[in-house]
């Protein structure tokens, strides 16, 4: 599964919330058997792939 969501405010920080929603969302997925590969967060000009910051 593929997670997404924006940040209005344009800031592409990942906050304490969205990292431990990452986590849960990633334990939710393995007792699923749904892995979780991709939380991305938007803003109006750009993203931030927890991927690609390897934060998953």
């Amino acid at each position: 599964m593929i997670f997404v969501h924006n940040h209005p405010s344009g800031n592409l920080k990942p906050s304490n919330a969205d990292t431990e929603l990452t986590k849960k969302l990633k334990a939710a997925g393995q007792f699923l058997d749904l892995p979780v590969i991709e939380h991305i967060i938007l803003n109006k000009e750009d993203y931030l792939s927890f991927a690609d910051e390897r934060r998953m």
